[in-house]
């Protein structure tokens, strides 16, 4: 594996999630450093970074491009080889993503962003199918507790969930430290 033939992927790092009233600084605060890390590390090794941002028209909240937070999160706005506006899911079912990885003969993918088991996860799982091979930098993406039926599972369940399902099936499962040491050791 060479670093030219990788991208990653910055998903819904995006000023719209603060608006939410499900965000908790906390957990971001854990999360921004990881996040950071993996940018700056790509950035370093000449790995392209394509930044993703989630909009919903007429939505009349904070994914509305009306509302003026369809931007970069604050300390996230980096210069970045292309950026995507999406209102799937995924990063690619109404983007031209997988036509732009092709051209630039990009095989694997690093994804990394908010949230771990929407966007983040849905997007590994299309990359697979799509036939990139991914790696899901968990710790590098932040999600939040979500409660159903009066059970609530806590950002870690979810994450633990998505690790899950993911690994061995749709994507290598691995931390901001391993994915930078593996940048730092991969010659070219």
């Amino acid at each position: 594996m060479t670093h030219s033939k990788t991208a990653l992927l910055l998903i819904d790092v995006q000023a719209s999630f603060p608006a939410r009233n499900y965000w908790d600084e906390d957990l971001a605060h854990d999360w921004r450093p990881r996040q950071r890390a993996v940018l700056n590390a790509a950035q370093a090794h000449n790995i392209p970074v394509i930044r993703i941002l989630h909009e919903e028209p007429g939505s009349q909240g904070p994914f509305d491009p009306d509302y003026g937070l369809i931007r970069p999160l604050d300390d996230f706005n980096d210069d970045v080889a292309v950026t995507y506006h999406k209102r799937a899911h995924n990063a690619f079912t109404d983007t031209s993503l997988g036509d732009w990885l092709r051209e630039h003969g990009i095989e694997r993918l690093a994804i990394s962003g908010i949230r771990t088991e929407q966007c983040c996860e849905t997007t590994a799982r299309m990359a697979s199918d799509l036939g990139f091979s991914v790696d899901f930098i968990s710790d590098a993406t932040l999600t939040f507790p979500m409660t159903r039926h009066g059970i609530t599972w806590s950002a870690d369940d979810i994450k633990a969930r998505t690790e899950l399902v993911l690994e061995g099936r749709f994507a290598r499962i691995i931390s901001t430290h391993d994915m930078i040491n593996e940048w730092q050791n991969t010659r070219e």
